[in-house]
């Protein structure tokens, strides 16, 4: 167990939390920090959370499934929140969670824990639940059979930068102008954004001694999966068609999910398994027993948009050129691959070396064809995210990095000519990925100018033909 930082002190109860390496526990460790709380996580890989620039909390290297080391990372708590789940298991991850929250309910009792505070998933009706759900309502059971005091939240969607479900809704609706909307997408559920549900699970220490309860909470309003895509991308000024179908099953859906957003795919099809019943609040002593009034789903995406915006950094540079749109795009569409990337080929060689050193797939991939692009094409160490023949290609990288990059052309007409915006977007994870961007920044001047340039030149000499 090691001391992060030790300016803290233990002036208020130690607490634990299980689950700070995922999105609402990494969430969750802030603001108890902020409020001046003493905390302890037990973690798989410490060094995700030292990566996240936070400090002044333990760490207890180890797993929930390694029994000893949950009753070690126990010592001394008086409260313990417990976010994980197997979702992400290739295993069955509904025997881990069982095994799981044992361990975490024995070790509780033996430490003398004076309560376990639980994240769960909202759905009614055991007979009818997914697997998925089931699992998360029998931890919070298993949880609760050692007699230790449990405050087991039951939530639908969580709506924040990061959470899974958010993220999803980003990239479906930011990579698909046109949008297959199958019978699932139209269940009722109740988003709650996420300072809400962190304002509850803070709340909740507060709470009598001795007291245990489940909780179903939400936001103030209900909606679809497919209302909460439309709301995303109208708050982001995208105009999408949405086509509706009667037979596309979840497991259909969740395989789709895989083609367009593979960085999601293991838990996406597990979590849109789930997607069958209306997971909507329909017990609310929640809003009777605590002083939160929860915001509405609008409220919440905009938070989150907010939010993914200040996270990500964006290089973008601007070029006219003599063409017309047509000429323009057509060296955009014939990057990489035989053709190459028009300015610093052997840069793009040693990075995709160092890339296959390191594990990714380099930059040796080639291109489907020549010519042509559609979605989902492989170019070199990107694939195509999205695409509209004359005027946009958005590249997704596929290379090892610290954090998610994507690299845009767009191509509009202007007064004599057409103008070429390129940019190159990163969405950093932790220190490691802040510092590689400053690092390669100067690189992009002389990389992407180069770049443009030279799309810019290979527009001019096709306008001459």
């Amino acid at each position: 167990m090691t001391q992060e930082t030790a300016g803290n002190g233990h002036a208020k109860p130690l607490i634990l939390i299980a689950g700070a390496t995922g999105y609402v526990g990494g969430e969750l460790l802030k603001t108890l920090l902020a409020a001046g709380y003493s905390v302890r996580c037990l973690a798989r890989r410490p060094e995700a959370l030292r990566a996240n620039g936070l400090s002044g909390f333990e760490v207890a290297a180890g797993d929930v499934l390694d029994a000893p080391a949950v009753q070690a990372a126990m010592t001394g708590v008086d409260t313990a929140y417990y976010l994980v789940h197997s979702m992400g298991s290739t295993e069955s991850f509904e025997q881990q969670d069982r095994v799981a929250a044992l361990n975490f309910a024995n070790a509780a009792h033996q430490a003398g824990v004076r309560r376990i505070l639980y994240l769960g998933g909202l759905g009614h009706g055991t007979d009818q639940l997914s697997a998925h759900l089931r699992s998360r309502q029998e931890v919070g059971e298993l949880l609760a059979s050692t007699g230790v005091s449990v405050i087991e939240f039951r939530a639908s969607v969580v709506i924040g930068s990061g959470s899974l479900s958010f993220e999803m809704i980003r990239a479906l609706v930011e990579r698909l102008p046109v949008m297959i909307a199958p019978r699932w997408v139209s269940v009722a559920a109740q988003p709650i954004a996420i300072a809400d549900l962190l304002a509850y699970l803070v709340a909740a220490l507060d709470l009598p001694p001795g007291e245990s309860g489940i909780y179903e909470i939400g936001g103030s309003d209900q909606v679809s999966y497919g209302g909460l895509m439309r709301e995303y991308a109208r708050q982001r000024g995208l105009r999408r068609l949405v086509i509706s179908v009667p037979f596309l099953t979840p497991r259909l859906s969740s395989l789709w999910l895989g083609l367009v957003t593979p960085l999601y795919v293991r838990v996406g099809r597990k979590l849109i398994d789930s997607i069958r019943h209306a997971t909507v609040v329909e017990d609310n002593r929640a809003l009777r027993v605590f002083n939160i009034v929860p915001c509405g789903y609008r409220e919440a995406m905009a938070a989150a948009i907010r939010a993914s915006s200040r996270h990500l950094k964006t290089d973008s540079r601007t070029l006219h050129v003599e063409a017309s749109p047509a000429e323009a795009f057509a060296p955009i569409r014939r990057i990489g691959g035989a053709t190459g990337w028009y300015y610093g080929n052997w840069l793009w060689q040693l990075r995709g070396l160092m890339d296959v050193v390191i594990g990714g797939v380099g930059v040796r991939r080639g291109r489907r064809d020549p010519d042509q692009l559609q979605v989902g094409d492989i170019v070199d160490c990107w694939r195509v995210e999205a695409f509209d023949p004359g005027r946009l290609l958005r590249l997704a990288a596929e290379m090892k990095l610290p954090g998610k990059a994507w690299l845009e052309f767009e191509v509009s007409p202007d007064a004599n000519g057409s103008s070429i915006r390129q940019t190159a977007t990163f969405d950093p994870v932790g220190l490691l990925g802040r510092a590689y961007w400053y690092a390669v920044l100067p690189l992009h001047e002389f990389v992407f100018n180069g770049m443009l340039r030279g799309i810019a030149a290979a527009s001019r000499n096709r306008s001459k033909k």
